[in-house]
């Protein structure tokens, strides 16, 4: 549910979300997709069903789910996943031993263990480099052997934005796919493929399913060839999203639209307030105009979203877990986009994988704090910081 049909009017993306990819259940006529809690289906004779056979392969929660972001994407498919590095798995192994992969130096942790420790072993290379330096990304890129470039943007966690339609450009001019994580914006605020990308990828954990109760991945695209080896590697693997995490999703994309506005509001009143703040080093928010990224977020985004980094002015890890384990309203924990705020130190949480030289490589400073700002009352999340920075 793109389009409408009788006027070729295409819906608008609050519409999409609570709509697309569903239909009342034509058994029941029940409004919400049920969750269909099977493995396996009935068929009448040998191969005839009633498009499915088995839950590993497709399941109708499932299917609803991936025609809804695929909506959301404006991608012709999207294949859904038990997370979203099994989303960047199943990409990856698209991919054939000696190929080679140009992605960013700032890049989440996870994804970075992936790459280094999983496939590298297995013979793929990987350059990591600073993608908004284009002398850099010409340096990187090996003719004939690059076959994948990896955009994070904004960054996790220095939130540094990359201009996806730009890299696209140069990607196209080697022959080389491009796949965009486009989690800490979501489709909301920014969609990759109509910038040229090839794939986006989404860990549908954060804020596509927004609510901190489920585990979840997908990749949109629009070129069958993809689609067709991300089926062929979910079917292989297994990585499959289960029914009720599907269903879960689902109730959360019905409101994406609504949290987003909210979460952007309050991110950029708190990053405001944290610019200003004495105890307060630098702050990374791509809303801020003196962010170097601003114009690039500005142009590609539809609005600046909802994490913010800062640092303190005594860059010491121990000043930030002060100020961590003295929050009230901030929940120290690890993961972003639920509709509470969480605050967390990426240097000894979410990025513990990547060695301590290469994340002061960087600009990953020992005291650099994330936050993922809910949709809580402002005044009380600024309340909260205020009286936590007083313990530095």
């Amino acid at each position: 549910m793109a389009t409408d049909a009788s006027t070729n009017r295409p819906y608008g993306f609050g519409t999409r979300a609570v709509h697309a990819g569903q239909a009342p259940d034509p058994s029941t006529g029940a409004v919400m997709t049920p969750i269909f809690q099977t493995s396996t289906y009935a068929q009448r004779a040998p191969g005839d069903h009633q498009g499915h056979e088995y839950s590993r392969v497709t399941n109708p929660t499932r299917s609803a789910l991936e025609g809804n972001l695929a909506a959301l994407e404006g991608a012709d498919h999207a294949v859904s996943f038990a997370s979203g590095v099994a989303g960047i798995d199943a990409i990856l192994k698209g991919l054939r031993p000696g190929d080679h992969v140009v992605t960013t130096n700032d890049l989440y942790g996870g994804t970075f263990r992936l790459f280094r420790q999983v496939f590298e072993p297995f013979g793929l290379r990987f350059s990591f480099v600073d993608l908004t330096d284009p002398e850099a990304v010409d340096a990187a890129i090996e003719p004939g052997a690059t076959k994948l470039m990896w955009i994070e943007t904004p960054t996790n966690p220095l939130m540094r934005i990359y201009d996806i339609e730009a890299l696209v450009e140069r990607a196209k001019a080697d022959g080389i796919d491009v796949a965009v994580d486009n989690t800490f914006a979501s489709p909301y605020l920014q969609q990759p493929l109509a910038l040229g990308a090839d794939m986006v990828l989404h860990s549908t954990t954060k804020y596509i399913g927004g609510h901190s109760d489920l585990i979840g991945g997908v990749v949109c695209t629009s070129r069958e060839d993809w689609h067709e080896n991300l089926r062929f590697q979910l079917k292989c693997a297994g990585a499959v999203g289960g029914p009720m995490d599907s269903f879960l999703t689902l109730r959360g994309t019905k409101t994406l639209h609504l949290r987003m506005q909210q979460h952007c509001a309050n991110a950029r009143r708190l990053a405001t307030f944290l610019d200003a703040h004495p105890k307060v080093g630098r702050v990374l928010y791509p809303g801020l105009p003196d962010h170097p990224g601003h114009d690039i977020a500005k142009k590609q985004m539809k609005d600046f979203g909802g994490m913010i980094s800062f640092s303190l002015t005594d860059d010491a890890m121990d000043k930030a877990v002060a100020v961590m384990t003295h929050t009230k309203v901030f929940t120290l924990a690890e993961s972003l986009g639920g509709v509470e705020s969480l605050i967390e130190h990426p240097a000894s949480m979410t990025h513990a994988s990547i060695p301590p030289e290469e994340r002061r490589k960087i600009g990953l400073d020992d005291s650099l704090i994330r936050l993922s700002v809910g949709v809580e009352e402002e005044a009380d999340l600024l309340a909260d910081l205020d009286q936590a920075l007083q313990h530095v």
